[in-house]
Formats: structure tokens, C-alpha cells, sequence
């Protein structure tokens, strides 16, 4: 791959920025793990600085976050984070950082840090603009006096999904008015065309190289339901004949130890799949992963957005999904995927069989999921972020036309080789 400061990015041509007088931006997240949340969060950072934008990425120090910011070339900027009667530190350190920096607008992708983050416009004066990037469901209400005040200073609220959209002005009083439907962006020019065959994807992960093969992507933990997927392998083995195997890729949830994994592993034993299960680490650019699969499993108890479903179709890989959470919303059952009820190992089965005994019907689902994948190109949910950042800074976003920034540095080179 060409040198460029995010995976995924375009190498030649041209970009979007605001103009001079534009605020500088800082996307903040607090999270020490590396999942899909904190990966979009820092992609997204570099996106907007691609396309022009003076961009600040806010990470705990010493987290795999703020390493990969540097490897990126984001501009990165660490905070300590105290919680609890400690957080008014953090939120004054974070403050002074700003105020340094001269931001003038800060998008927050973690619930979690709203309190920070509104503590900390409430320190200056009012004079930040906060755009809330929804990641995850909202859960429980929040309907609280607490929870309205906090959310009465955030200035725009950005959630990916119409469901989710409900969902907020079902649990929440916040402004409808200020809610904007901004589906997560994917760097779609990383998954097609291919840049590898199937036999060489299976090769670089050290995969059989030939037969069905199985694939589920996200950490390892048991919301998202490697366990079964493992059963579903079983039953495909045992009840339909498929002599198939399966890939696991991911990482433990940082600092909540191996104790999912080796129940996996102990699973695989007891079902005598030693041989089908294949476990793959955490890749940064997972290209090849869906390279190397015929299908993909997705079977998260209830997943927020999906990614990764995102991914697999905009890869030409046929989707089988629970339907659950947004999933629903992202596959439509018989037209760009197929879909089973949560947790209904038979039925996941079958929907797999259907995938592999009509290639015809398969193929035209594939086809039409990756027409439909524009809807969510990361260049998308930066000019839709764009124009609400125009309107809570009342700035005008100009289209003026920037040489792409290039990048010589052998780390990237290193990294992205590959993809």
C-alpha cells in the first residue's frame, strides 16, 4: 500500500477542508482497550485531517489508542483519566490542553466521557462545541435530571441508525432537534476490488487452503458469540455433512484477562474440532481475513452497529447474521444477507447451508449488499459531520480543494505492506 496517514485512505487526488478561519477539531477517547469503537474513533480523526481539517486525537497514555495515533501520524495529545471525585483533575487538565490548542469544537465517542466532557465546556465558559459520536446503544433511560442537564450541553448528537435515533428520543429528553442520523464510515477502497486470491489470504494466515471455511471477527468475549459459532460448526459437521472449518479472529478485552478464550479452546476439545478451529490474533487491517472466508458469522447477542458486517459486504463476502440490534437494519434478510433468530444454533446452520447450496441466489445477494455499501463510505460521514459542525460553529465548510498529504515514513510502509 501507498504511504498516507490512515488505513484505508485515498492516496492520490484531492481532499475537502474548512477554511482557515475553521475551528480546530479534537475527537476525544478515553478507552485503554482497541476495539471497534476506539478504531473508528482514531480512523475518523485521521479522515478529517485528510480531508484538511486541524485535527487533535485525545488518548490515555501508554494504550494501544495513543500507539497507533502515532504510527498514523494523527496529532495526539494524552490525558490522564481520574474518574469518580478525582475526575474535576482530568476534566481541568483537559481544559487547559484545549484551550492551548485553541479547539473550538470536540467530538466525544464514548458515553462515558460525556460527563468529562461537559464539565469541561462548563469550565470554559460555554465557548466548546461538543458533537456526541453514538457508538453504542443507549441501554438503560436516561432520563434523569443528571442526564438532561449533561445532555442539554452537547451540542449535536450524531447516532448512526434510524432505530437508534428512537431510541434516544425514547430514553432520553434531548433535543430532537439537534439529533442527526450519521451512519459509522468504512474506508470501503481497503475491501474491493481484492488484492489477494483466496489461496493466498489463507496462506498469509496460515488457514487451510482449500474447503469451507467459517469466519467471525471482534474480540473475544462472550457477547459476541464465538461460542456459537463453534456449535454451529458442529452442528454443520455432524447433522448437515459440511466438512468445514472455522477462523476466530480477535483479542481478549484489555485487562479483563484469557478466561473467555480458553473456555473456547476447552469447547473446541470437548467437540473434537481441535483440527476445524483455527484462533488468528488481532490484525489492524483485517483485508485479508475476509479474503480468506467463504462466509461470514456474525452473532453478537445484540451488536450496536456491526462493522464488521459493514466490512464483509463491502469485501463481497455473504453475510449470515442474528437478528439483532442494528444488524437488522444493516442486512435485509433474503436481498443483501441472510438472518436467524439470536442464538438458535439450527437455524444458523441452515441459513449457511442455504448461503453454500445456492451459489446463484448467494451471489445476487452479494452483489446487490455491495451496491448499497456507498451508503456507508467513510468520505459520507465526514461531509455529513462536516455540515453539522457548520451549523453548531457557524462556520461555512468550503470544498476547497487541498493536496492529499503524503507520507514517506518506513513504519507505514511496514504496517500496511500487506493490505
Amino acid at each position: 500500500m501507498n504511504s498516507h496517514t490512515i488505513p484505508g485512505n485515498s492516496v492520490s487526488g484531492w481532499g475537502l477542508r474548512g477554511p482557515d478561519d475553521a475551528p480546530q477539531l479534537a475527537v476525544l477517547c478515553l478507552s485503554g482497550s482497541l476495539g471497534g469503537l476506539e478504531l473508528n474513533s482514531l480512523k475518523f480523526a485521521g479522515w478529517m485531517q485528510e480531508r484538511g481539517w486541524r485535527v487533535t486525537f485525545f488518548a490515555p497514555p501508554a494504550t494501544p489508542l495513543a500507539h497507533w495515533a502515532e504510527e498514523w501520524f494523527v496529532p495526539l495529545e494524552t490525558l490522564v483519566v481520574r474518574r469518580g471525585p478525582a475526575m474535576p483533575l482530568t476534566a481541568w487538565a483537559l481544559k487547559t490542553q484545549l484551550e492551548r490548542l485553541n479547539v473550538g469544537v470536540l467530538v466525544v465517542t464514548k458515553n462515558k466521557d460525556l460527563a468529562l466532557a461537559t464539565l469541561v465546556k462548563t469550565l470554559m465558559g460555554g465557548h466548546l462545541r461538543i458533537i456526541y459520536q453514538q457508538h453504542m446503544q443507549l441501554g438503560r433511560p436516561k432520563r434523569s435530571l443528571i442526564h438532561t442537564l449533561r445532555f442539554r450541553l452537547i451540542d449535536a448528537w450524531l447516532t448512526p441508525l434510524p432505530s437508534l435515533a428512537r431510541e434516544v428520543a425514547y430514553r432520553t429528553r434531548f433535543d430532537m432537534a439537534k439529533l442527526h442520523v450519521v451512519p459509522l464510515g468504512l474506508p470501503l477502497e481497503q475491501f474491493a476490488p481484492r488484492t489477494r486470491t483466496t489461496a493466498q489470504a489463507r496462506e498469509e494466515l496460515e488457514l487451510p487452503a482449500t474447503g469451507r471455511l467459517l469466519g467471525i471477527l471482534g474480540r473475544w468475549d462472550e457477547g459476541k458469540g464465538q461460542d456459537f459459532v463453534i456449535d454451529v460448526l458442529a452442528h454443520l459437521r455432524q447433522h448437515l455433512g459440511y466438512d468445514a472449518n472455522l477462523v476466530i479472529m480477535g483479542e481478549p478485552t484489555r485487562n479483563e484477562g484469557d478466561t473467555y478464550l480458553r473456555q473456547l479452546q476447552r469447547q473446541v476439545v470437548r467437540l473434537g474440532l481441535q483440527d476445524r478451529v483455527h484462533f488468528r490474533g488481532f490484525w489492524v487491517n483485517p483485508a485479508v481475513f475476509y479474503q480468506a472466508i467463504d462466509v461470514f458469522v456474525m452473532a453478537s447477542a445484540n451488536e450496536t452497529y456491526g462493522m464488521v458486517t459493514l466490512e464483509a459486504q463491502a469485501a463481497g463476502v455473504p453475510v449470515v447474521g442474528a437478528a439483532t440490534g442494528g444488524t437488522v437494519e444493516l442486512v435485509q434478510h433474503g436481498h443483501t444477507g441472510l438472518l436467524y433468530l439470536s442464538r438458535d444454533v439450527a437455524a444458523c446452520a441452515r441459513a449457511i447451508h442455504r448461503t453454500f447450496s445456492d451459489p446463484v441466489a448467494t451471489q445476487a445477494r452479494v452483489e446487490l449488499a455491495q451496491l448499497e455499501r456507498w451508503h456507508y463510505s467513510h468520505q459520507r460521514q465526514c461531509a455529513l459531520t462536516e455540515d453539522v459542525i457548520q451549523a453548531v460553529a457557524g462556520t461555512a465548510v468550503a470544498a476547497t480543494p487541498v493536496p492529499m498529504r503524503h507520507w514517506s515514513h518506513p513504519a507505514i510502509h511496514a504496517v500496511f505492506a500487506a493490505a
